[in-house]
């Protein structure tokens, strides 16, 4: 394995694209990488927050256009993109689903994030050609784009894919990458840090309209904040949450929450109390109701 990373750093230095630049000794959670080869001058810069210690450091990143964000209980907005799905190139309208499916549509920062660990390092592929090598520290810390946290949501979200569809559920994945950025990473099996083949549609937010509409955008950075939407079958949404680059979401409370909202809907005269799962007591919304509940826990 070691040979391996050595011999992927030994290919990417000789490569003619420019490198990834490297992290200053005096700032080991500062990442530039550029864009692209030919917008080298433009990088993307995530620096760790000086309140916390190095290793403890939070990776602070903003969204833009959070004032228009849509907000829970409005219409989510539409579009219609290209995506990937069982190896194909396929189009993807969200309004397609009114009427018929709950969905959620959860957004990620890039494709092609692997891990290859060497004991002291582990080498972070964030978009090929150009990687970067990270100390084992850093890993732990949590690096701006954690490749464990990208890769750990995508396929958990394939694995228990059948769970969803139980109810109801369709699952939407989107990137600001090219679909022949997604078709490369599934075709690539996970033993070769690539996804293998997914449940869901991995969709392609090139122009970057999906991740502005919904408010995780980073303008200056140009990739989306980890943001994940519950949808109902009226195009409502009905939950959201925004995390930061560094903080993962947990597809058992993703899967809780949707329990937890179509519980409400067919019983429009109850609520769900703080950690409600299917079987356990709901609540009647009035003083009455509370009090019984509140007696019978």
């Amino acid at each position: 394995m070691a040979a391996c990373c050595s011999s992927l750093a030994t290919a990417v230095s000789s490569s003619s694209a420019k490198p990834l630049a490297g992290i200053p000794p005096a700032s080991p959670h500062s990442l530039s990488l550029p864009r692209s080869p030919a917008a080298a001058a433009k990088p993307l810069r995530l620096s760790a927050s000086s309140s916390r210690s190095a290793r403890a450091s939070s990776f602070v990143a903003r969204a833009g256009g959070v004032d228009d964000a849509p907000l829970v209980g409005n219409k989510a907005p539409d579009f219609d993109a290209e995506a990937v799905f069982d190896q194909e190139f396929i189009n993807v309208k969200l309004s397609d689903y009114i009427g018929k499916k709950y969905v959620i549509l959860f957004f990620y920062p890039l494709d092609f994030t692997f891990v290859c660990p060497t004991g002291e390092h582990a080498m972070f592929a964030l978009r090929a050609p150009i990687m970067l090598i990270l100390s084992a520290s850093e890993v732990c810390s949590g690096a701006p784009i954690n490749a464990f946290l990208m890769f750990a949501e995508i396929t958990a979200f394939s694995d228990r894919y059948d769970e969803f569809e139980k109810l109801n559920t369709e699952i939407l994945g989107v990137s600001i990458d090219s679909v022949f950025s997604h078709l490369a990473w599934v075709q690539t099996d996970r033993k070769s840090g690539g996804l293998g083949d997914l449940k869901y549609p991995l969709i392609s937010d090139v122009t970057k309209s999906i991740s502005k509409s919904f408010g995780v955008l980073i303008p200056d950075q140009g990739i989306a904040l980890r943001g994940l939407f519950i949808i109902d079958k009226e195009g409502v949404i009905q939950h959201s949450t925004i995390n930061n680059l560094a903080i993962g979401r947990s597809v058992d409370e993703t899967m809780r929450t949707l329990q937890a909202l179509q519980y409400v809907q067919d019983n429009p005269d109850e609520v769900c109390p703080a950690g409600w799962k299917p079987g356990d007591k709901s609540m009647k919304p009035d003083p009455k109701g509370s009090k019984e509940y509140f007696a019978a826990i």
